[in-house]
C-alpha cells in the first residue's frame, strides 16, 4: 500500500467521479484507476460502486475512509515537524469545535494562531461531540474542545473551562413552579425540553446528574442537536432547554430569552481541550493546543465568554 494509492482513493471519494479526481491530483485518469485496482486487490474488497452519478463508496470503502485520511494527516505531520522549529512551528493542524463552544472559541483561536504561528494552517470543524470524539480516536482531526463526562478515555486531556447550565426558554413564557433566581435540578428536570440526541452535548451529562441525584431522567420532548435549529424552535416559542449561555447570550442580552440557573448545586460541563493519547503530537498541534487553553483562559478572565469559571491555574 502506497500512500499516492490512499491520495487517489481519498480524491475519488471526495469527488465522486474518478475523471474528476485526476483533474485534481495531475495524473491521468487511466493511472488512477490502475493504482486504484491494485489498492482494491490488495485489500480484496472493492472500495466503490458505480452508478448513474457517479462513484460511491461501498460499505468497505466507508469504512477504510477515515482511516485513509487519518494515514495521509499523519504524514503531513511527520514532514511538518520534520521540517518545523521550536522557534516557528508549521504545517497543518485541524481543530474540532462542538457547536455550542464555537460561537466562542472559532474566531478569538483563528485570530490568535494567524498571529503567533504564521506558518501553520488551522483547520476548524464544527461537529457534534460524539463525532468529534470518534474523528479524534482515528485521527482524522488533531485536537477537539470535548466535555469532560469522565468518559474521555484514550485521550490527552486538559480540563480548561466550567459552564453552569441553565434552563434556557422564551421570555415571554410564565416562571410557574420557580423559587428565586435559581431552579433546583427537580424543578429543571420536570420541565418538557428540548436537549440534543444522546449521545450528544450535555445530555449525557444531565442524564448522570440525574441518576446521581435518584431523579426521572430529563422529559425530553424533541431531540434537536443543532445550535440554530434549537435557537429558532426557542425564539418561536416551542419549547426551553439546558444550556450554558454563551450560545444564545446575543438574544438572552436582547431580552427575547432567558436564562435560570440551575442550582445549589450547580449543573456544570467541563470543557477540556483534547487530543489522542495514542497519536503523536506535531509541533505545530502542541503549539496550537496551548495557545486554545490560554485562549479560553483569556476569554473567560475578561468576560466574554459568559457563565464560565478558568479550570487552569
Amino acid at each position: 500500500m502506497e500512500l499516492r494509492q490512499l491520495r487517489y482513493f481519498v480524491a475519488i471519494a471526495d469527488s465522486g467521479s474518478v475523471t474528476k479526481a485526476a483533474e485534481r491530483v495531475f495524473v491521468a485518469q487511466s493511472a488512477l484507476s490502475h493504482q486504484l485496482a491494485q489498492l482494491e486487490a490488495e485489500l480484496g474488497v472493492s472500495l466503490f460502486e458505480r452508478s448513474r452519478r457517479g462513484v460511491g463508496l461501498t460499505e468497505a470503502g466507508q469504512r477504510f475512509f477515515p482511516h485513509a485520511v487519518s494515514i495521509l494527516r499523519q504524514a503531513e505531520e511527520a514532514v511538518a515537524s520534520a521540517r518545523s522549529t521550536r522557534q516557528e512551528p508549521e504545517g497543518p493542524v485541524v481543530f474540532g469545535l462542538p457547536h455550542s463552544a464555537s460561537s466562542a472559541l472559532a474566531l478569538p483561536l483563528m485570530r490568535e494562531v494567524r498571529q503567533r504561528f504564521p506558518r501553520v494552517t488551522l483547520e476548524l470543524t464544527e461537529e457534534l461531540t460524539g463525532n468529534l470524539s470518534r474523528q479524534l480516536r482515528t485521527g482524522q482531526i488533531q485536537l477537539a474542545v470535548l466535555f469532560d463526562d469522565g468518559q474521555l478515555g484514550g485521550f490527552s486531556v486538559t480540563p480548561v473551562l466550567s459552564e453552569q447550565l441553565c434552563l434556557i426558554e422564551p421570555a415571554s413564557a410564565p416562571r410557574t413552579g420557580r423559587r428565586g433566581r435559581t431552579l433546583t435540578l427537580q424543578q429543571a428536570l420536570a420541565q418538557p425540553l428540548i436537549l440534543p440526541a444522546s449521545p450528544h452535548g450535555v445530555r449525557p451529562i444531565i442524564e448522570a446528574a440525574a441518576a446521581a441525584a435518584g431523579l426521572p431522567p430529563p422529559r425530553v420532548e424533541a431531540d434537536i442537536s443543532s445550535i440554530s435549529i434549537l435557537r429558532t424552535t426557542l425564539l418561536a416559542g416551542l419549547g426551553r432547554t439546558l444550556l450554558p449561555v454563551m450560545p444564545l447570550q446575543a438574544d438572552i442580552d436582547a431580552g427575547l430569552l432567558r436564562a435560570t440557573p440551575v442550582g445549589p448545586p450547580p449543573l456544570e460541563r467541563v470543557l477540556a481541550v483534547c487530543s489522542s493519547a495514542h497519536i503523536p503530537r506535531s509541533t505545530a498541534c502542541q503549539a496550537v493546543a496551548a495557545l486554545a487553553v490560554a485562549t479560553m483562559q483569556q476569554l473567560c478572565r475578561q468576560g466574554q465568554w459568559v457563565g464560565a469559571r478558568s479550570l487552569v491555574g
